[in-house]
């Protein structure tokens, strides 16, 4: 079985990576990150967002039956 190999910006809160187009993001818009561990994903996007110098705001969700956090790009 290979493991993925994680670039800096990547997610893994229940150990599978997730991409996420941190570039594409612009004040105001927002992402859904799918996963079980809220928690564990919202210290990695905190730390991401730290090292881009943004502000974000997270939020545990439910969407389309999918536990996940929604994840909106403030400054």
């Amino acid at each position: 079985m290979l493991t993925p190999i994680l670039r800096t910006f990547d997610l893994h809160p229940d150990g599978v990576q997730i991409i996420v187009n941190w570039d594409g993001m612009s004040i105001g818009t927002s992402v859904f990150v799918p996963c079980i561990n809220t928690h564990l994903a919202e210290v990695q996007v905190k730390k991401v967002i730290s090292d881009k110098g943004w502000s974000v705001r997270c939020e545990p969700r439910i969407e389309g039956e999918q536990l996940g956090i929604r994840v909106w790009r403030t400054l």
